[in-house]
């Protein structure tokens, strides 16, 4: 049993090492420096098509 769970956590412990540089080479600049990372922007919701009044219409 003990030796399953030591298992389990190496290799746990081998894909959350290996997974840490892909996720910061995103936030280095040409020269391998790092840099702020750009935010990620949410996709903007379409809103359903109201009218003046507020009425919901067709979307054009």
């Amino acid at each position: 049993m003990m030796t399953r769970f030591a298992a389990a956590f190496a290799a746990f412990a081998l894909i959350t090492a290996s997974a840490s540089p892909v996720l910061a080479a995103s936030c280095k600049d040409a020269k391998g420096k790092f840099v702020k990372c750009p935010e990620k922007k949410a996709p903007v919701k379409k809103a359903p098509c109201k009218d003046a009044k507020g009425k919901f219409t067709k979307c054009k």
